[in-house]
């Protein structure tokens, strides 16, 4: 598979050979959705919690009586049938809403997204990427001269310079590759990708 180099102008200088295992796949929607679903899944937290009727604070004392009334027999105000009362199946802090995934359903499913990046041209490959000054105006002017605006930077060797530039800019990620993320690489409208950081997906994935 060849994927596309481009200069710092943005314009195609040439073309890099990669592994057809990683950036050849057929596109598989399903797997890539299963993948980014317990991707979101496993970022939450269940902190929520939930009063059952045993834990609000009401009084145990029967409403009305029993009969004679013309209403719903009730027991206690805390029931969950009333307006604040106990929940029935009340959400408890420890919830879990973790989902596996395979070794290899990721590996295949983040191959598959990387793939179709290639095929439809939201992905390229640069030799080197860095700035040189922790400045967030010369990130921003250096990929306004490349042509890009909404883009996932990848590259192997994230220095503080380029760390602390890409920061406040709200359309612009700098990762490494080995915290590539599958909703990173659908959210943004292009993935660059430095040399060395293709022949490290190669490593990890290929």
């Amino acid at each position: 598979m060849e994927l596309k180099m481009i200069n710092a102008a943005g314009q195609e200088a040439s073309t890099l050979q990669a592994s057809d295992t990683l950036f050849g796949r057929d596109f598989n929607e399903a797997l890539v959705h299963q993948i980014v679903v317990a991707f979101q899944a496993n970022a939450r937290m269940g902190n929520r919690a939930q009063k059952d009727r045993s834990e609000v604070k009401h009084t145990t004392h029967k409403p009305f009586r029993q009969k004679g009334t013309g209403r719903a027999r009730a027991g206690m105000a805390s029931s969950p049938l009333w307006r604040g009362g106990g929940r029935i199946f009340p959400n408890s802090p420890d919830e879990n809403f973790s989902h596996k995934v395979n070794r290899k359903m990721f590996r295949a499913g983040m191959a598959s997204i990387l793939s179709e990046l290639a095929r439809q041209g939201r992905l390229a490959v640069v030799d080197t990427f860095a700035v040189d000054a922790p400045k967030t105006k010369l990130l921003s002017q250096k990929l306004k001269g490349m042509g890009l605006d909404s883009v996932l930077v990848i590259t192997d060797d994230m220095d503080e310079n380029l760390y602390l530039a890409s920061r406040n800019l709200t359309n612009v990620l700098v990762l490494e590759p080995q915290y590539a993320d599958p909703v990173s690489l659908i959210r943004y409208s292009k993935v660059l990708l430095t040399k060395n950081a293709v022949a490290k997906f190669e490593e990890m994935w290929g």
